[in-house]
């Protein structure tokens, strides 16, 4: 059964350098007993490449400029912008600012926070494609060509 939890600033798990995204957990499905929550934070020129997974994903932009693309569709979405992206969506953003920040939610099933995880103790910087692949594999996210 889920308790009640507070992440006061102050006691916030440290960012983990996702390929050169800032990413703090502040609730993983252990603490949820379903979604899981992150803070995001990134310079211009950062973000993923194409990718899907199993899981619903929304990104909420609090600063910054950020451009995703989905379904053939890109667009730039401004603070107070919500992108929601349903579970298999091929999908990629990339800060447009020198400094972006959003708040993402996942849905049920989602295990991104044991991803990015994974990725920062083993890819942290992105140069290791092999290394960054093994870990998307293992944890059943499809990443497809980068360049976007």
């Amino acid at each position: 059964m889920p308790k009640p939890f507070v992440v006061f600033p102050e006691n916030r798990p440290r960012a983990l350098n996702v390929v050169g995204e800032k990413v703090t957990v502040l609730a993983s499905k252990d603490d949820t007993h379903g979604y899981e929550l992150f803070f995001q934070e990134g310079t211009k020129g950062s973000g993923p490449p194409p990718h899907a997974h199993d899981w619903d994903e929304s990104f909420f932009v609090l600063e910054g400029n950020i451009r995703f693309g989905y379904d053939g569709i890109e667009l730039l979405a401004k603070p107070g912008t919500l992108v929601h992206l349903p579970a298999g969506t091929e999908h990629w953003f990339r800060f447009d600012t020198d400094r972006g920040r959003m708040l993402s939610m996942t849905g049920l099933g989602s295990d991104a926070a044991a991803f990015f995880t994974q990725v920062d103790a083993d890819v942290s910087d992105g140069s290791d494609i092999a290394a960054l692949l093994g870990v998307a594999n293992r944890y059943k996210v499809k990443v497809g060509p980068p360049g976007n």
